[in-house]
């Protein structure tokens, strides 16, 4: 098994990954693909694109097992979400 460790603080690895996913990526993914995840290497800029985190992020370790992966849900700004979807849909 494997052991991989982040090589980038939390804060680094989205900064970057941001960067990447709106400079390079997202004009390439974003048709067709809302609400899929991109898996994004911070690092080379390699990218994954599945309907789950996991099997984006293990086609992109398939690819170059020592990335250092960032997702992210296309068309959204989170890949979960927590609580109510919209206030404005309350009775």
């Amino acid at each position: 098994m494997t052991v991989r460790r982040r090589r980038h603080s939390k804060e680094e690895l989205a900064r970057r990954g941001q960067t990447l996913y709106e400079s390079q990526i997202r004009h390439k993914v974003e048709a067709g693909n809302e609400g899929k995840i991109v898996a994004i290497d911070v690092e080379t800029g390699d990218f994954e694109v599945a309907d789950n985190v996991l099997p984006a992020t293990n086609r992109l370790f398939e690819r170059n097992p020592d990335a250092q992966p960032w997702v992210i849900r296309i068309g959204h700004r989170a890949v979960y979400h927590f609580g109510a979807r919209s206030l404005t849909n309350k009775p």
